[in-house]
């Protein structure tokens, strides 16, 4: 399964957004995204709700807990 860095860059991919794009709709500097995509800083948990509510995915999915999406 894949890591959360690598979730968020597939799922923003998916999407066609830039970093900064992320950045700006959860409301976190352009650097502070980048970091997880980089896998330099892992979001705490109220990122982590915030990511998943943006990108309409589980938490387990975006923690790589699951290979289901779906939120349930």
């Amino acid at each position: 399964m894949l890591t959360i860095d690598e979730r968020l860059k597939e799922l923003r991919k998916q999407k066609k957004l830039t970093q900064k794009q992320v950045a700006k709709a959860i409301g976190l500097g352009d650097s502070n995204y980048q970091a997880y995509e980089q896998k330099k800083v892992k979001p705490g948990h109220d990122m982590i709700i915030a990511l998943s509510k943006f990108f309409g995915v589980s938490a387990d999915y975006l923690l790589g807990l699951s290979d289901d999406p779906e939120r349930r």
